[in-house]
């Protein structure tokens, strides 16, 4: 398994909606919920953020150290991204 870091603002409204989505993706496939999904928020995480610098949108979901999508989420995007991590691919 992978870890997986969503990098996020408070004010943002797709950054709201991709995480109402990863939360009912882990009610639907409980196994997930053993997955590291670290939730960095943009403005208060600073040392958090340091690895992370190739993206220019939130959300943006990592997968270990590689960016999976950024920007306007979808529950597809989401899905695969933690499949790739629970996959440890």
């Amino acid at each position: 398994m992978k870890p997986v870091y969503m990098i996020v603002t408070s004010w943002c409204p797709h950054c709201k909606r991709a995480k109402a989505m990863l939360q009912e993706l882990l009610e639907e496939n409980p196994a997930w919920q053993e997955l590291s999904i670290t939730l960095i928020d943009e403005e208060k995480d600073t040392d958090q953020m340091k690895p992370f610098f190739n993206y220019y949108y939130v959300p943006t979901v990592y997968v270990g150290e590689t960016k999976s999508f950024e920007g306007v989420p979808s529950k597809e995007l989401i899905k695969e991204a933690l499949e790739q991590a629970y996959q440890g691919a």
